[in-house]
């Protein structure tokens, strides 16, 4: 029986022939990243390849390392495996890596979302034999709806905190979701203020992308200032002595999780608004069906309920163990490098 093109090992996603890792959560000598998300570019690598708008990002997180970027389908060949780089909508800068290796094609997703959020390149579908997605929320509960409605409800919620004479907290994590937020908050409303764990990682990626005027918080902003704008902030920022500068707020959270009013409530938050950077439940079976591929491989998430019920439909689906983190955990641990 001959070894599979990928390989799930200690360190991570496995390619013995071109001997390079896919997302590796251990140091290994060459790595092809897809995001920046801490759970996937982590520190240590020798040798980084990732697309080129993630390059800056990946800089920025983890300092002077050795890094090549490359453009979308380019394709790239290490020892006879051809490589390329596909748009996988999850963040800016966030690719799905294709491996091609005689005939036989896997593609590995990272995180992704299909929803096209104007920000990040809209997720590309690429055909393949293999096909590795994450499940994060696969599960039927989980149902998105259009991010225009999710942002029309977060702008009428800013206005009324304005009209009762309270500054609006809304909560994200400092890259991906803090940047989506800002590109569609209105700013007829009034200022928008940032963390700065929040404004570090926006500068870097004003770089690439057009995005509103913000003004990072600092011992000399006064709570005078603050009143009626809208705050920016990370999850763990919540309930901290920093946030008491906010008196009086209305605090809120954007993310998948709010589907379930106890996540809101677990959290202390006040208002929560459904809106992840990851595929529902519909997106994330409409995306496998798209790809032609019989196998699929579930990696974070619901994995275990989503592979059995990918297999009931005829799939040769399976689980591999992992360590990237589902959105819940993305929320305490992506800022903590940059608070």
């Amino acid at each position: 029986m001959k070894t599979p093109l990928l390989v799930f090992n200690q360190k991570g996603i496995y390619c013995e022939v071109a001997d390079v890792y896919l997302d590796p959560w251990k140091p290994v000598k060459k790595a092809i990243i897809s995001h920046g998300h801490a759970d996937h570019s982590r520190w240590g690598h020798q040798q980084y390849i990732t697309h080129h708008t993630n390059v800056p990002i990946i800089k920025h997180r983890l300092g002077d390392i050795s890094v090549t970027g490359k453009a979308w389908n380019e394709t790239f060949t290490i020892n006879g495996v051809k490589f390329s780089l596909h748009p996988a909508g999850h963040i800016i800068g966030s690719s799905q890596i294709r491996v091609e290796y005689k005939g036989e094609v896997w593609v590995f997703t990272g995180d992704y979302k299909t929803e096209d959020d104007g920000l990040a390149v809209p997720y590309e579908v690429i055909k393949c034999h293999t096909f590795i997605t994450e499940c994060t929320f696969g599960l039927p509960a989980f149902k998105w709806v259009p991010q225009e409605q999710v942002f029309h409800d977060i702008n009428t919620w800013w206005q009324q905190n304005q009209d009762d004479g309270r500054t609006s907290v809304l909560f994200g994590y400092s890259l991906g979701k803090a940047q989506r937020l800002l590109k569609h908050l209105d700013t007829s409303v009034g200022k928008i203020y940032t963390h700065g764990a929040i404004e570090n990682m926006t500068e870097v990626i004003r770089e690439i992308a057009d995005l509103p005027p913000t003004e990072k918080i600092t011992r000399d902003t006064k709570k005078e200032d603050l009143k009626g704008n809208i705050v920016i902030a990370p999850p763990s920022a919540h309930g901290s002595p920093w946030i008491k500068k906010m008196v009086p707020y209305v605090t809120a959270s954007a993310s998948g999780w709010m589907t379930f009013r106890g996540a809101r409530r677990r959290r202390a938050i006040d208002k929560g608004f459904v809106l992840s950077d990851h595929c529902d439940w519909q997106g994330l079976l409409n995306s496998i069906k798209a790809t032609g591929a019989e196998k699929i491989i579930c990696t974070h998430g619901y994995t275990d309920i989503f592979s059995r019920f990918l297999a009931e439909q005829g799939y040769d689906a399976r689980t591999e163990q992992t360590q990237y983190e589902e959105e819940s955990s993305e929320e305490n641990s992506k800022e903590k490098q940059e608070s």
